[in-house]
């Protein structure tokens, strides 16, 4: 089942990868690096979100990796940030970083197996963004 999602998570990020591509020709070289670099990240933090979810289903057997799960949404998060002015997709980081925090105070709460729909859904935005 994670594959099938992981499947469905990763489709529009290629498919968009394919069209900016297409498109570099007829728009300015930056804007279109810009947008792969994003698609890219995007997609690392649909990878990472996977995990995140696999984590949390497993976190009687190892604890540290939900915890290596959000650390790794930050980084890209991070990377996203530093390559954009686009105010939507500034909302879209914003809404991740504050499900990915929410997720780790629940954990540091005591919380075994915190809500990580809002992870996925806040991914979901991004990679929306990213693409569009």
């Amino acid at each position: 089942m994670a594959a099938r999602h992981r499947r469905r998570t990763t489709a529009a990020p290629l498919a968009a990868v394919a069209v900016l591509a297409a498109i570099g020709a007829s728009a300015g070289c930056d804007a279109v690096d810009k947008a792969i670099d994003c698609v890219q990240t995007a997609d690392a933090i649909a990878d990472s979100v996977t995990d995140l979810q696999q984590a949390v289903e497993n976190a009687a057997n190892d604890p540290t990796q939900t915890d290596a799960s959000l650390d790794s949404i930050e980084r890209n998060l991070d990377k996203i940030g530093d390559t954009t002015d686009d105010v939507d997709l500034d909302k879209a980081v914003d809404h991740l970083r504050t499900s990915v925090t929410n997720v780790r105070e629940a954990v540091r709460n005591g919380d075994k197996t915190p809500d990580v729909g809002p992870v996925t859904d806040a991914a979901g935005e991004l990679t929306k963004v990213c693409t569009s």
